[in-house]
């Protein structure tokens, strides 16, 4: 078993590397722009839901509760549409810093877990494709495969989701290499 304590280079490396890969991932390269659309008459839909003064949360419609879905009442609702979920933010400018913030201690967090896996699996002085099969692994789960629930809850397109899939073995396949490079011999 290799000390977590050896692995601090590999988790923040690889942190910092997925960090800037999904930078130009989602800022250079074109393939993400299609993932969202505007609203039609935008204006009258923010108005409205200004109205209704939503607080910050995901919403769903036609909302039901679980004993009321076979109701002929929701049941019409649901055929007339639309049928969605809405995430509400709170109002202003995104805030990219904080956002970025808690982009790269999720990575941080993903490199500890990807250690722990690793250092409980591969024995120090292992082999380089050993380290990056377990790392790799480990590191795909939490990037990638946690998107496909959005896939099968929450409506969202398949395109985007496995766009998010491949981001997310890309970012495994980085932290992976890493892992792999620098494992203590």
């Amino acid at each position: 078993m290799v000390p977590l304590a050896a692995l601090w280079l590999p988790i923040v490396l690889s942190a910092v590397i997925v960090f800037v890969a999904s930078s130009i991932m989602h800022m250079v390269l074109p393939y993400h722009r299609s993932d969202y659309n505007g609203l039609p008459d935008e204006d009258k839909i923010r108005a409205t839901l200004r109205a209704a003064n939503l607080k910050r949360g995901l919403y769903i419609f036609p909302f039901c509760t679980h004993k009321d879905m076979k109701s002929p009442a929701l049941i019409e609702k649901y055929k007339e549409g639309p049928v969605g979920f809405l995430n509400i933010m709170p109002s202003g400018p995104p805030a990219m810093p904080k956002f970025l913030g808690q982009w790269i201690v999720f990575c941080l967090v993903v490199g500890f877990f990807t250690a722990y896996l690793t250092a409980h699996t591969v024995a120090a002085g292992a082999n380089y494709l050993v380290v990056f099969r377990v790392a790799g692994a480990a590191a795909f789960m939490a990037y990638g495969l946690g998107h496909l629930s959005d896939g099968i809850w929450k409506g969202q397109m398949w395109s985007s989701v496995i766009k998010e899939v491949i981001d997310g073995l890309v970012y495994g396949l980085l932290t992976a290499g890493v892992f792999g490079w620098l494992w203590p011999r």
